[in-house]
């Protein structure tokens, strides 16, 4: 190993001997000894020196152990032991060669990798935090979690140090030997902790997003470790972990080959499978449906399908494997299934995928709840997406503006000033569907026949195909109805639909937030042009009797009114 590739090993050690002087500073993690502390320090010296002092190993880990409550000692000696199999492993003493296939030089091999193994246990119960006694005490509870806090990150450090130089000490140097026995037990760790723990975004940040390597191997490890915890007391967590790990992982673009970031030693074959975009697609494929396939709940498949067309469908060899997942996510319903539609349009838009059910399904959501659902705005900006096409056949977008049209009358007015400006823009992009504003009627005897008889609306609002409806023979009298409603806002929008079609297409974003306290902002803030005649003078009589005399006054009027009530 050369001095290059020591330094930075010895800076980072060297900042955590550091952190460690500062725990003494922190109320209720036990007072270290100086002559502790020397001693840990003689130890790893001597076992530098000489082999005769490998049984210092032993005694470094049993001050690791020797208490339930972390200290500073306990982290002092698990420092040392970095540096003692760092160094150990850097000259070759943990290698078994054909020099030390010999009985003796065997068992000491042996008994070092058995060490080796105790040692990596005990980092392991560090971060899992399960050393760390928790002070019951108040005044003590931010000590407790800033201490604890330290010794994972600690762990952590110690554990991927060890990750690295055993990779690049190993037997194959020359190529890209990356101990994923080792970084499995650390990623299981990291992905059964709770989810309050700051262990597993450090592993992300400074890790599986800062090498491509590590991120290449963590999502095969994950694809092993969910076949692995399906039947596990602690799947749900797990189930979160991942999630929270795979959703934040930045990956590369999946067309791009700069892969030059190693933690370990790089391969020197560019046919290496690191430098594979389809191996790297494919790993990252495994892993999301390994995901999937465990079970997620309403919420967590929420942040799944919002991240289908950004973080997942890209970098999917077969992104047809999706529609699965994406179908039963539809059969949940409410904003869950809008989300799902999303996905399978960027699906059929960006991998040609035919989907010939995709209208109907997204006609299907057009219910009664729909304006007055909180997901109205997301809604109205994934249906204009859908419907953006010109080349979309004139019956089926004259359905969707016909059930618009028919759930506008009762909808709240927040929702009909969204419904209007779309319908309008729908209309100036599709023309053939402005016969259902002004259809003229030929011959005289059949306009006499429907001013005296009136017509039937030969629109179906229970048919479920969008094309069978019959909606672009029908007429849009709901939006004219709409010109006589109450709120003043919405007769003035409802309007615009009546007159020529000159005006531009409206911007939908100045509509979709809209709710009754943004309208009531508005009427609040508009100039008064003209003073309203009110009675500013509140007499003190409100009824009188026939002879004058006799009156109610205003308290026993309000008597009188509740006892009616």
């Amino acid at each position: 190993m050369s001095v290059r590739s020591t330094l930075p090993r010895k800076r980072k050690i060297r900042d955590i001997e550091e952190s460690v002087k500062a725990v003494r500073k922190i109320p209720g993690t036990g007072v270290g000894d100086d002559g502790t502390q020397s001693r840990i320090f003689q130890l790893e010296s001597q076992v530098s020196e000489s082999r005769r002092h490998y049984n210092n190993i032993a005694t470094l880990l049993s001050i690791s152990q020797s208490s339930d409550e972390q200290n500073e000692d306990d982290i002092a000696a698990a420092v040392s032991l970095c540096r003692v199999f760092c160094r150990l492993m850097a000259s070759g003493n943990m290698l078994v060669t054909k020099r030390s296939a010999t009985d003796a030089e065997g068992m000491i091999i042996r008994w070092l990798e058995e060490r080796y193994d105790d040692y990596l246990e005990v980092l392991l119960n560090m971060l899992k935090g399960s050393s760390t006694r928790q002070v019951s005490y108040s005044s003590f509870e931010i000590a407790y979690h800033s201490l604890k806090n330290f010794v994972q990150s600690t762990a952590l450090t110690l554990l991927m140090r060890l990750v690295k130089d055993e990779g690049s000490c190993s037997k194959a140097r020359q190529e890209h030997s990356f101990p994923t026995r080792r970084y499995s037990k650390i990623l299981r760790t990291i992905l059964e902790l709770p989810s309050t723990s700051q262990a597993r975004e450090e592993l992300v940040q400074k890790y599986i997003n800062g090498y491509d390597d590590v991120r290449f191997y963590t999502f095969g490890i994950i694809h092993e470790l969910s076949a692995e915890t399906r039947c596990s007391e602690l799947l749900q967590t797990f189930i979160s972990n991942t999630l929270s790990v795979l959703s934040s992982i930045q990956a590369e673009s999946p067309s791009g080959n700069d892969v030059d970031k190693f933690y370990i030693t790089p391969p020197s074959k560019k046919k290496n499978q690191h430098y594979s975009t389809t191996a790297y697609r494919k790993r990252v494929q495994q892993a999301w449906l390994a995901l999937f396939r465990l079970g997620l709940s309403k919420k967590q498949r929420k942040i799944v399908l919002g991240l289908v067309s950004s973080r997942i469908a890209p970098y999917f060899l077969k992104a047809e494997l999706l529609m699965d997942f994406l179908t039963d996510s539809f059969n949940v319903g409410g904003s869950t299934s809008l989300l799902a539609l999303s996905g399978l349009y960027y699906l059929i838009q960006e991998k040609n995928l035919d989907y010939p059910m995709f209208y109907q399904k997204l006609y299907s959501l057009l219910d009664a709840g729909v304006l007055h659902s909180r997901q109205r705005s997301r809604f109205f900006r994934l249906l204009d997406t859908f419907l953006a096409s010109t080349h979309l056949p004139a019956a089926l977008v004259a359905s969707f503006i016909k059930k618009l049209s028919r759930l506008s009358l009762q909808a709240p007015p927040a929702g009909i000033v969204v419904v209007v400006p779309w319908i309008y823009n729908l209309l100036k992009r599709h023309p053939t569907c402005t016969f259902m504003v002004h259809r003229e009627i030929h011959g005289k005897a059949r306009s006499e026949q429907l001013r005296n008889e009136g017509m039937d609306d030969p629109f179906n609002p229970n048919e479920e195909d969008p094309m069978e409806t019959d909606a672009i023979s029908s007429s849009l009298w709901e939006i004219e109805m709409l010109q006589s409603h109450y709120h003043p806002n919405v007769a003035t929008l409802a309007r615009v639909i009546s007159e020529q079609f000159t005006k531009q297409a409206y911007n939908m974003e100045d509509f979709l937030d809209h709710s009754y306290a943004t309208m009531l902002d508005m009427e609040f803030s508009k100039d008064i042009k003209k003073q309203p005649v009110v009675e500013y003078e509140i007499p003190k009589k409100v009824f009188t009797g026939e002879d004058g005399t006799e009156a109610v006054s205003d308290d026993r009027l309000v008597m009188k009114l509740w006892d009616f009530s």
